[in-house]
């Protein structure tokens, strides 16, 4: 099982070493990872999941040209389930109807020069709750674990918006820092030019004032 890599620091998102991760056997609750796509590439990841077990997969372009990708979703009998191009957030949940592999690729192929930098969220199956209920009576400590599930329910909630605000504020930076370069760009250009007329329309001035030499002989009377 991979090691989960945090969408806070995009700038030293995981380069990725494989055309494939095996995310696991096991039933995961949640597994997200950030990665970046080189141009002209495809990378697929694959998920042992059990049948009848509710997954959903979500993803986003954090950076790179126009935010988009193409993803695509594979049955263990290669039955296409889900398939969109050129997106640059989605998110699909689908019931498995058969146990096996299934298998996600995320693609660039269709970018010549643009990497892009790709978060994805996996939920295979519910987590687990907290306490074991089965043979527990309506006691105090009942009601303290019910009121523990509820918090954690809660806290699971606000770490979800604080990913998906994190990834928007990212997305907004990147932007903002990538404009930010080429306004500096035309400035420094715009600069360039001004001063290149400015010297040339001092030249040209100086030369109307400039006497100018002439010969011949001089004329005696």
């Amino acid at each position: 099982m991979f090691v989960n890599v945090s969408v806070i620091d995009i700038t030293s998102t995981c380069r990725t070493q494989w055309n494939s991760f095996v995310l696991g056997g096991m039933p995961l609750f949640g597994t997200e990872l950030t990665f970046e796509l080189p141009d002209s590439e495809k990378q697929c990841f694959f998920e042992q999941i059990e049948k009848g077990v509710q997954s959903t997969i979500e993803f986003q372009v954090i950076t790179g040209g126009q935010y988009d990708v193409d993803m695509e979703l594979t049955a263990p009998n290669g039955q296409t389930l889900y398939k969109d191009v050129k997106k640059q957030y989605d998110s699909f949940t689908w019931t498995p109807d058969q146990t096996g592999v299934y298998k996600f690729c995320f693609s660039n192929e269709f970018s010549t020069f643009s990497h892009k930098v790709v978060y994805f969220d996996f939920q295979v199956g519910e987590e687990k709750p907290l306490f074991d209920q089965e043979n527990k009576q309506a006691t105090a400590m009942t009601m303290m674990e019910s009121a523990t599930e509820d918090i954690h329910s809660s806290l699971n909630d606000v770490i979800d918006s604080q990913t998906h605000f994190k990834l928007r504020e990212a997305t907004g930076r990147i932007f903002a820092e990538d404009l930010h370069a080429r306004v500096n760009y035309w400035s420094i250009g715009e600069t360039l030019i001004i001063l290149m007329i400015g010297l040339g329309q001092v030249f040209i001035l100086r030369s109307f004032f400039t006497d100018k030499k002439t010969s011949g002989m001089p004329i005696h009377s």
